[in-house]
């Protein structure tokens, strides 16, 4: 099914909606969403531009974080490396971080496992308070154009204090 924008009406009303719901934008779509809220239409985007596989010559860049704690020049090396890649690129991957990837392979399923629960079990972690460990929202950016960019966002401060394991979502522990 293709949504099509409503009419134009208040965005503020259609963003207050959203987050009064508790279930962000993946809420709505399980709720059977039928129309795309004008606020998520972007008018300014040319929908005929054709993606494809990136150009042979597209490297994302590789950091490698090998000797970082034990060896101040690579240190700095792999500073310049990140301050090069943020510049030029504004992501890159990072390698021999020494987290093991089954730790990582288990966080993403955490996250999907959070996100496709029924909405009730959301609910309880949706918050805009800032000085809460755990807290479930939708993000919604107004600042670049007339049209929301949106997400779904668990957020977990783990730093300097993590939250105890009963306060994270029981799909995530």
């Amino acid at each position: 099914m293709i949504a099509t924008p409503e009419p134009d009406h208040d965005r503020k009303t259609e963003l207050t909606a959203i987050d009064q719901s508790k279930s962000g934008i993946k809420g709505l779509v399980d709720a059977g969403l039928a129309k795309l809220p004008r606020v998520f239409v972007h008018d300014h985007l040319n929908l005929n531009i054709k993606s494809g596989p990136a150009p042979d010559n597209v490297n994302i860049p590789v950091i490698d974080f090998a000797s970082v704690n034990t060896d101040s020049t690579r240190r700095a090396m792999i500073i310049d490396e990140i301050r090069n890649a943020c510049m030029k690129w504004g992501f890159f991957q990072v390698v021999n971080h020494g987290i093991p990837v089954i730790t990582l392979e288990e966080m993403i399923n955490g996250i999907r496992r959070f996100h496709e629960q029924e909405p009730e079990a959301k609910e309880k972690f949706y918050s805009r308070d800032e000085s809460k460990k755990v807290t479930f929202n939708t993000k919604i950016d107004m600042s670049q154009t007339m049209a929301a960019y949106w997400r779904d966002t668990l957020t977990c401060v783990m730093a300097p204090n993590p939250p105890a394991t009963q306060e994270l979502p029981e799909t995530c522990r």
